[in-house]
């Protein structure tokens, strides 16, 4: 009976401390007490959708997982409903899967019941687009198709003249020429998904200007205040290799628009993003100092005034010679301090012969000790 006694004593005491150390920690941090965070990290939501990284990434861009900005400056996250929806999906996860599958030559050839040099020929000619790139060891470009997209390519009744018979001599002789449209496909399928991700006019502006050469762009964007601004909303690259290797070269010219069509259009996209920006919201500039126009000012009038009275003294006939003109140093003085040339000389000259400047330091000093 002792024994149950105690037990009831201790546990309310028991009870009171867990419920204080609750009300600690909720009043320390507030957010325990609501929901969980309403965002998830990237790479949390990935492995919630059971997705690899590359996978996640892919899905995003194409438009099948939206994002939002972080408020904390951060990246991108994901909306906790925004993975209630993917989930929530027929056929989840494989549909998924499905649609963000990419494969490389082989296995897109493959897919088609083509060879891979016949691939690799619809791909120089546009006929499908990739979706992504990457460098291998040997530095050489390896692109990546959407399987699905090849699928449907092979399915089309139109292609089977494509994927049969020969290849139509229009389209031999620009491949002979060297035409090749990966690079600039990826671009193009590259600037959809960078301006899918933003609303804001500066940041679909720095967009487009990613893909055009710097020189470009200061022809555009000729204010310095502007580019500054516009850099701000730069969109991340993806590295390849270290900067100024030749990997990083490599990619930087697959993200370098080239052939002169593509430029002039990009060109004109910019232009006319950036007048919309323009009218939206100014980019910020120094504010100027408000004393530096006075204080010219000020230096404009005495300048001016030290003119006037040199012309009226050369008009008058005044015979001086030019040493006796008001000096520059004197125009800057009020005019009550101002004295004229002759009368200032004859003042040092009488201070020198009443009042001889005395010796300083120790040698003036023993001078003194031996009068």
């Amino acid at each position: 009976m002792s024994g149950n006694t105690i037990t009831q004593s201790v546990t309310p005491s028991a009870n009171i401390a867990a419920a204080l150390l609750n009300a600690t920690a909720v009043g320390a941090n507030p957010a325990v007490a609501t929901a969980p965070r309403q965002t998830l990290a990237q790479s949390r939501a990935a492995r919630e959708l059971g997705l690899k990284r590359g996978e996640f990434d892919l899905a995003v861009r194409l438009g099948c997982i939206r994002t939002v900005p972080d408020e904390g400056g951060g990246g991108r996250r994901v909306a906790r409903a925004e993975i209630d929806r993917v989930m929530s999906e027929d056929g989840f996860p494989d549909g998924l899967k499905k649609r963000v599958e990419a494969v490389g030559t082989s296995e897109g050839a493959a897919l088609m019941d083509v060879t891979a040099a016949r691939f690799t020929r619809f791909a120089r000619l546009g006929f499908v687009v990739p979706v992504k790139f990457y460098l291998n060891r040997y530095r050489a470009v390896v692109w990546l198709y959407l399987a699905e997209e090849l699928r449907q390519f092979a399915e089309a009744e139109e292609n089977a003249p494509l994927l049969n018979g020969r290849t139509p001599e229009g389209l031999r002789d620009q491949l002979d020429a060297g035409l090749d449209l990966r690079a600039r496909n990826w671009r193009g399928r590259h600037v959809g998904f960078l301006l899918r991700q933003t609303e804001d006019l500066w940041a679909r502006a720095a967009a487009v200007a990613s893909l055009l050469d710097p020189a470009q762009v200061a022809e555009i964007v000729a204010d310095p205040y502007e580019r500054a601004y516009m850099n701000r909303f730069d969109p991340e690259r993806t590295t390849h290799g270290a900067p100024d290797s030749p990997a990083a070269h490599v990619a930087a010219r697959i993200m370098t628009a080239e052939d002169p069509d593509e430029i002039s259009w990009l060109r004109s996209d910019l232009a006319n993003t950036l007048q919309e920006a323009r009218a939206h919201r100014r980019a910020p500039r120094p504010t100027p100092n408000p004393r530096t126009p006075v204080a010219s000012r000020e230096r404009s009038e005495l300048i001016e005034e030290r003119r006037r009275l040199i012309e009226e003294r050369r008009q008058s006939g005044d015979a001086r010679q030019p040493t006796e003109a008001l000096r520059p140093t004197d125009a800057l003085r009020p005019a009550h301090v101002r004295q004229p040339t002759g009368m200032r000389r004859q003042a040092e000259a009488r201070q020198t012969v009443d009042e001889p400047e005395r010796p300083r330091r120790l040698l003036g000093w023993l001078r003194r000790r031996n009068l």
